[in-house]
Parts: structure tokens; sequence; C-alpha cells
């Protein structure tokens, strides 16, 4: 069995973190620092160990802030980037918890200056992604302005911190509301970053756009579009990991930024050719297309299924098929399976549901089945 992932804070780590912090800071108690951070490690989860190795971080370092950075920024490897060399300070998993101490004590206006400082020294030793985000939140006109800086930073890290630190639904962080609400300030930075030499930052980018999209479809797409005028192979690979959920959802507008036109097609067949299906089996369904024109076109096929609700009304979850490219006059015959089964995040009702054929975000046919009460 893999090791579960919560060990990444294990004893050694801890007491290898606590050695570097000992050897900067020589009144540091290393000892009662790792009895503190390990008591109850088996029982903790992941996030919960980084936490506590936080709180050790607050009970053991000096109370006063700006010392307490300065022990913090000197233990950290100074040549995080050669993973051949045996570590020279504090890099990897351990940063997670002293990014965090940062974001619990550096929130005094005064201290926000070294605290950005800081985050940008760690985020190179593992990120700060998590820990930049209270800043965005009670801070945002300092911190951004900071970021602005950062755009054309040398070190890729710091250039992702950037994209990542500002994705307004970036999973385990905190949601900056702000930017749900207005990704302005947001996209600003993302103009500035969308061919950064690095993948790594660029495929942030992309991440960061795919968030926004769920709250602004309609301006991603735009966005993408005009992105998509003379990009090179990188931009283009961008804007179509940015556009996934888009692309998935249906948006007419993703599917123009891509260069899927309107579909010259005619459906000569379409049927469910399983018309009942129980719980645990498969809708089995068919499709005959031909071509109208002379020349290829790229087809994005995917179908929607229309599940029944409790009230009698359906609601559409779209699925991928096939991309395709479809030569002049020349057709297609397909055939799918999709088998029901219960899962968490949905609840199925018996009684008449649709399935519907979607082919450039254009809905082209529909057929009816009807899921059985087991």
């Amino acid at each position: 069995m893999p090791e579960p992932f919560k060990n990444l804070f294990n004893v050694s780590v801890i007491r290898t973190m606590a050695d570097h912090l000992a050897s900067v800071e020589g009144n540091f108690d290393s000892e009662a620092f790792v009895a503190f951070a390990t008591e109850g490690l088996e029982r903790l989860e992941f996030k919960e160990r980084a936490s506590r190795l936080t709180d050790a971080l607050e009970q053991y370092l000096p109370h006063d802030f700006a010392r307490a950075v300065r022990i913090l920024c000197s233990a950290l490897d100074p040549n995080p980037e050669d993973q051949q060399l045996p570590p020279q300070g504090i890099r990897g998993w351990p940063v997670m918890s002293m990014a965090e101490f940062i974001a619990r004590h550096g929130q005094a206006p005064a201290d926000v200056p070294k605290s950005l400082n800081a985050l940008k020294d760690m985020t190179s030793r593992l990120t700060s992604e998590f820990a930049i985000r209270p800043f965005l939140i009670n801070h945002p006109q300092l911190t951004l302005e900071t970021l602005r800086t950062w755009v054309t930073d040398d070190h890729d890290h710091v250039r992702r911190l950037v994209s990542e630190g500002t994705r307004p639904r970036l999973p385990w962080g905190l949601r900056l509301k702000d930017f749900v609400k207005d990704p302005s300030a947001v996209i600003v930075l993302l103009e500035q970053l969308k061919d950064d030499p690095s993948e790594y930052v660029r495929r942030s980018v992309a991440n960061n756009l795919n968030d926004i999209a769920k709250d602004h479809p309609d301006r991603v797409a735009s966005i993408a579009q005009t992105w998509m005028i003379e990009a090179d192979k990188n931009r283009q690979r961008l804007i179509r990991h940015a556009l996934r959920t888009l692309i998935k959802d249906g948006h007419p507008g993703a599917f123009k930024a891509l260069g899927y036109e309107s579909a010259h097609i005619d459906v000569l067949r379409f049927s469910a050719t399983t018309p009942n299906v129980r719980m645990g089996e498969d809708l089995a369904f068919e499709l005959d297309i031909t071509s109208k024109i002379k020349t290829e076109q790229a087809l994005i096929i995917d179908y929607a299924i229309h599940h029944r609700r409790a009230n009698g009304q359906t609601t559409a979850k779209v699925f991928k098929w096939k991309n395709i490219v479809l030569k002049g006059g020349a057709s297609l015959s397909a055939t799918k399976r999709h088998t029901f089964k219960h899962i968490t995040t949905r609840r199925y009702y018996p009684g008449l549901q649709h399935i519907e054929i979607l082919i450039n975000a254009k809905s082209v046919a529909k057929a009816d089945f009807e899921l059985l009460p087991n």
C-alpha cells in the first residue's frame, strides 16, 4: 500500500525542521518543539498535522514577529532548486506550516510588507499559495501592488504564486469572495503571465481562468477568443486547459474560441436502444450522422442526460464522448453505453428521462428512456 499522505508530516521531518531552526537561533528549544509538534501525531490527518506544526512554531518562536520571521527565513534551504544536494535548510512540506505562521501573525499593517517578502522567500521551497490569501482579503491593495511587481520576478515559483495565490476558488484555500464577484484585478495579473516561459506558471494561469469561468463564463470565453489571436502552441494549450469546464458545460463561446464552428451535419438516426433501464444497468444509444459540406470539419460530440428530479422536472448533465474530424461528405456511425450507478453527489428518481446529443455545443438530437425502480 502507498504511504498515507499525512505521513509527509512525520517525526523525522519535524525533527529535521527543529534542527535547522536551532542552527540559526541558539535559544530555540528544539526538543520541546518536537515533543509539542508530535504529541498525538498518529491521530491527526494531514491538515491537522500541518496546523499542529504551526501551533508549535507559535509556542517556541520569539513573540516578536520581526525576529520570528528572521529566524524562519534564515532556516530556509539556500539551494531549493538543486534536488541533488542534501537540504541545507528547511524545504518541502514544513514550509506550509511556516507560511501559515506568517499568515496568522503578520496581519498588522506595519508587518504586511515583511510578511509578503517572507512568503516570497518561502514559496520557492514549497508554496505560499494558501498563506497569501488572508493578505488578499485583509490587505487587498498592498498585496495586489506587491503581486504586480512579482509577475516579472526571475523565479518561476514567485510568478506562479501570483497566479495560484489569486485563484478565486483554490481547493483547500480560503475562498476569495471579492474576486469571485469581480475578478478584474486577477485578470490583469493573468494577462501578464499568459505567455510566461514556464509551463508551471502557464498551467496555474489556466487553472485560475477555469476558476473564474465558474462564475463568469461569458467573460472567460471572451478572454479566450482574444488570447487565441496569434497564439503560439503554449498559449493555445493554456487556453484549452482553461476552458475545460466551459467545454464540458457546452458553452458556445468556449467552442468558438477553440475554432469549433457550427456543425454542418445531418442526423440520419439517433435512438436509445435500451429504452428501459434499471440502476446498475446501461443506457445504450446509437448515432448516425453525415456531413453536408465538401470540406472537413472538427466536431466535439457530447451527450447530456436529463435526469429526473423529485418534482418531476429534469436537469441536464453533460458527458464527453468523441472529438473527431469528419471529412467532407463522410458519415459516422457511433454507439455508446452509459451506466446508471449510485453516486454520492446525485440522487436518481425513476420515470421518464431524456438523452440529448450535442455537437459543437449545439443540440442535434434527443431521445426518451425510462429509468425503472429497483
